[in-house]
């Protein structure tokens, strides 16, 4: 494998939060009147950090939400998460095969630390991930599609960005990657392929992830 590192995206490659996190998002912008179906979710800030939901919904209302928004989404989420969050199927065994052959791996996510912690602990990826591999757009300031947070996650993981094979399923993180100058592998699950132009390769099951990275040496 020409790779030295691999970076995945977490919410909806690693554990499957995506249809929590955007059911309860959409719910919450509705209830403080700003109607969003689960769908308007899904485009508009799949895979962005919490400050995409303030910066859009300013733009078009000309509304700020309230001051403890994030802190109310967080909860609710978070409390979804211990209720029914699970990994995304097949994910332990793509990280225990690159351990097996040595290949470094990292989480360079668009949630907050706590967000990403939750969420391992629930769904027991914990194991495979210790605090000094995972990135956060915390650590930035700017999120997806900014390249800020893959560089920053490789650099702390002294590896070229050229070196590097970003997992992502969502077109801010397929953006963000090759903006960053990274080879990038997208994850159809949720999202069509169409939509997730410029990646090298494309994947709708975890099983096809390994035989990917390998094929690109």
């Amino acid at each position: 494998m020409r790779y030295e590192l691999v970076i995945f995206d977490n919410d909806g490659v690693l554990v499957d939060s995506e249809p929590l996190s955007n059911t309860i998002l959409a719910g919450y912008l509705t209830e403080l009147g700003h109607p969003t179906s689960y769908e308007d979710s899904l485009r508009d800030y799949m895979g962005a950090a919490v400050h995409r939901v303030h910066d859009l919904v300013g733009e078009r209302t000309g509304r700020e939400l309230p001051s403890d928004f994030d802190d109310t989404l967080h909860a609710r989420v978070f409390a979804a998460f211990e209720r029914e969050l699970e990994p995304v199927d097949g994910v332990a065994d793509v990280l225990a095969k690159l351990t097996a052959e040595g290949v470094p791996y990292c989480v360079a996510s668009s949630g907050s630390h706590e967000r990403i912690w939750v969420g391992h602990r629930k769904t027991g990826l914990d194991q495979w991930f210790e605090d000094s591999v995972i990135f956060s757009a915390q650590d930035v300031g700017r999120g997806k599609p900014a390249p800020d947070l893959f560089l920053h996650a490789a650099a702390r993981m002294g590896v070229a960005p050229e070196r590097c094979a970003v997992v992502e399923d969502s077109p801010l993180g397929v953006q963000a990657a090759r903006a960053a100058g990274m080879d990038v592998y997208a994850f159809t699950a949720m999202t069509p392929a169409a939509k997730l132009a410029g990646a090298q390769g494309y994947f709708a099951t975890m099983a096809e992830l390994p035989g990917l990275l390998k094929s690109a040496s």
